[in-house]
């Protein structure tokens, strides 16, 4: 099991998120009663009930609310990719079967369409990156 999954933000989170879900199921359940005569012990049940749903999706939705906003965690470094089209200092490369806009850093090197290219970092959705084919004579990443 994945400890990242127990840490107190990813927890906090997505309790945070279901807690106005609740309130609305409780404000509702609580109006329905008003208006019909259900026990109360019906309307408790709907309730820990709805807890239990939370409680069983987590393990599965977890991931969604564990981001790292500094990008100190970036999945991305280091992913080798295949330029989709001239990149002169931007363009589109394909990585992991996805299209991504990015931007050649270091010295104003143009890379080809065709070339090996890897991900160094990360702005926003804009991937940094560098030509990865081998320095010869022949090559167009010098």
């Amino acid at each position: 099991m994945n400890h990242r999954m127990w840490l107190s933000r990813v927890l906090l989170k997505y309790s945070l998120i279901q807690l106005p879900a609740l309130v609305v199921i409780v404000f509702i359940l609580m109006l329905v009663r008003q208006r019909i005569s259900i026990p109360l012990w019906f309307v408790w049940c709907l309730i820990g009930l709805w807890i239990i749903k939370d409680l069983i999706l987590y393990p599965f939705v977890w991931r969604a609310y564990d981001w790292d906003p500094s990008g100190d965690s970036d999945m991305m470094t280091d992913l080798r990719g295949i330029a989709k089209e001239r990149i002169d200092p931007s363009g589109y490369i394909m990585v992991r079967g996805e299209l991504w806009q990015a931007r050649v850093i270091g010295d104003s090197v143009t890379i080809e369409k065709g070339e090996n290219v890897v991900v160094k970092a990360r702005e926003g959705l804009t991937l940094l990156i560098e030509c990865d084919s081998p320095k010869d004579i022949n090559s167009e990443c010098e």
